[in-house]
């Protein structure tokens, strides 16, 4: 069965009385088991290996929806947006053998991929939107991962109300998916600040909670038991599943 179905009619089938309650239901207990079970088949029979669907303009969302956490308002992020992230630099570390650093115009001169792709939210609603930007694939090779390396963990300018930083991972096999890019554009304009300016990442192959917004360092490491509750995610910390495939 297509996964985001499955979740979104296990979801139906709680009667939607409530988030929080659905988000308990679906993150312990039994049917948390069943859905781990299918991501563990999911991961090692479809992997990154399969492709998203690609659509055309006339299918777009123009008026494309906001889902996640409110944008950043400490006085780095605002800064950097009131100057049009002009000072903005995306740090590139960890165990790399040549670290980077990209200033914003930088970003916009790499080579650039534009793909209309849907994005599926875990709460059941899907966008599709044409976004441009430049493969994380050609990023990391600059960098030159170490064989010792395993995981991207993306580091983020936004922080929930309890100050918990946000930050999310793949693994390199998925980081290097060629669909996978670090979007800058959205719908042929650049990145709104509600949407994850002045970049964010872009994984058409898994949930929309895994495309980090306001991506403000990348690093490369061996684990991610250190960051945060050491499950790969904010909202892995929270109980969600490390591999989101669509």
């Amino acid at each position: 069965m297509n996964r985001r179905l499955f979740v979104a009619s296990s979801i139906a089938s709680l009667g939607l009385a409530g988030c929080a309650q659905a988000k308990t239901a679906l993150t312990t207990g039994p049917f948390r088991k069943v859905l781990d079970a299918a991501e563990t088949v999911n991961y090692r029979v479809i992997g990154t290996r399969g492709m998203a669907r690609l659509y055309t303009d006339a299918d777009v969302n123009v008026q494309f929806r906001l889902n996640g956490l409110n944008t950043p308002a400490d006085t780095l992020y605002s800064s950097l947006a009131a100057r049009g992230f002009l000072q903005y630099e995306l740090a590139i570390g960890g165990l790399v053998d040549r670290p980077q650093r990209f200033s914003f115009a930088q970003l916009r001169a790499m080579p650039q991929q534009t793909q209309i792709t849907r994005l599926d939210c875990v709460e059941g609603w899907s966008q599709i939107g044409k976004w441009r930007g430049v493969p994380l694939a050609a990023i990391l090779a600059l960098a030159h991962p170490k064989p010792e390396a395993r995981y991207v963990v993306f580091r983020s300018f936004n922080s929930d109300d309890q100050g918990t930083p946000f930050y999310g991972s793949l693994d390199l096999h998925e980081a290097a998916h060629p669909q996978t890019i670090l979007a800058l554009d959205l719908n042929d304009k650049p990145l709104d600040l509600d949407h994850g300016a002045p970049v964010r990442l872009r994984i058409p192959t898994q949930l929309g909670y895994k495309s980090t917004k306001w991506v403000s360092r990348i690093d490369v490491l061996a684990s991610f038991a250190h960051i945060g509750a050491g499950n790969g995610g904010y909202w892995e910390d929270q109980g969600y599943e490390w591999y989101a495939g669509i």
